[in-house]
């Protein structure tokens, strides 16, 4: 017997929070409030034609249950990232950015299975963040996420859980029977610490999302390859040798690397950054190798699940100085 159940969180920008925000500059163009989700799970698509959430996190996962034992599971689902504001004459604006889906292995009890995900963006709200060790602020897009957990029973029974989630905007929650169950987060203004994808203070962060070709590819490639090879590497473990044979790519799903070139740190990349491109595109040899600055877990994929085209577009944005010699 299978047995079905999802579940789904909306994030969403509530009216009170747009006079609490810090003033930003008129030239910006930021996100608009939001009505608050109805009782029951919408039509996310149509809410996403419609600009009218944040970001949308959507599980669905199955047991299967034979003589009241699980032999069998599986999951999937997405992320969804409104569009944000339209933009009046000599404005600015905040794209809105979908990070890399995390969904980690799902957990296997005594007659049931866990599963969990988390999603989550850039949307589109401008904010001050000091800059440290100067003398002013970046404005950059506020980040939203929510990681979701889905508990199958071998009974028939599911539970659903918001088990972490950026401080801000709003978050509604709901259930296998898409009811929904609470609403989390705050209307005033707030800035977390950090998110799952890393720091947004640190550089690893910012090229987890420098490249939209890069996101795009990632997040296009961990939707259709579920049966993707993944792999955890410790902290200080090297994930690829500089000088060594490779030919495979990888997908960063959660971490930091730091990239080492003659046993010098040039560069970080973290969560959503497509690796070993450049051997791919050269002689078969690693041109850096790559370190796990925290523990981390990549995807293995094959050099021909990307275009050579996207490959040399992806290699050009992780351009890096060479190491100083003296």
């Amino acid at each position: 017997m299978r047995i079905d159940a999802s579940a789904t969180a909306i994030t969403w920008l509530p009216f009170a929070a747009l006079d609490r925000i810090p003033l930003v500059p008129l030239e910006l163009a930021v996100a608009h409030y939001d009505e608050p989700p109805p009782e029951t799970v919408p039509d996310i698509d149509q809410l996403r034609r419609q600009d009218a959430f944040r970001e949308a996190n959507e599980l669905r996962a199955w047991i299967e249950v034979d003589g009241g034992e699980v032999v069998d599971y599986g999951q999937t689902g997405r992320s969804l990232i409104g569009d944000g504001p339209e933009l009046e004459s000599q404005q600015v604006f905040f794209p809105a950015v979908e990070f890399p889906v995390i969904q980690p292995e799902p957990e296997v009890g005594d007659g049931w299975v866990r599963f969990t995900q988390t999603v989550g963006g850039r949307i589109g709200l401008p904010a001050h963040r000091p800059v440290v060790g100067r003398p002013y602020f970046h404005v950059g897009a506020v980040s939203a996420w929510t990681t979701l957990e889905l508990l199958i029973h071998a009974d028939g029974t599911s539970e659903t859980r918001l088990v972490a989630a950026s401080p801000f905007p709003r978050h509604s929650l709901y259930a296998a029977d898409r009811r929904l169950v609470d609403v989390f987060g705050a209307d005033e203004f707030e800035l977390g610490d950090g998110t799952p994808w890393g720091d947004e203070g640190t550089p690893a962060f910012a090229a987890a999302v420098e490249s939209e070709l890069e996101r795009r590819l990632a997040t296009s490639i961990l939707r259709d390859g579920a049966k993707l090879v993944r792999r955890r590497v410790a902290r200080g473990e090297t994930l690829v040798e500089q000088g060594e044979p490779g030919r495979d790519l990888f997908v960063l799903l959660d971490g930091v690397f730091d990239v080492e070139i003659d046993g010098e740190v040039v560069a970080q990349v973290g969560s959503g950054a497509i690796l070993g491109e450049r051997a791919v595109l050269g002689d078969g040899r690693r041109t850096a190798t790559l370190r796990a600055v925290r523990s981390s877990r990549v995807a293995v994929i094959g050099s021909d699940a990307i275009s050579r085209p996207d490959l040399a577009e992806i290699s050009a944005s992780h351009a890096r100085p060479a190491p100083e010699r003296s």
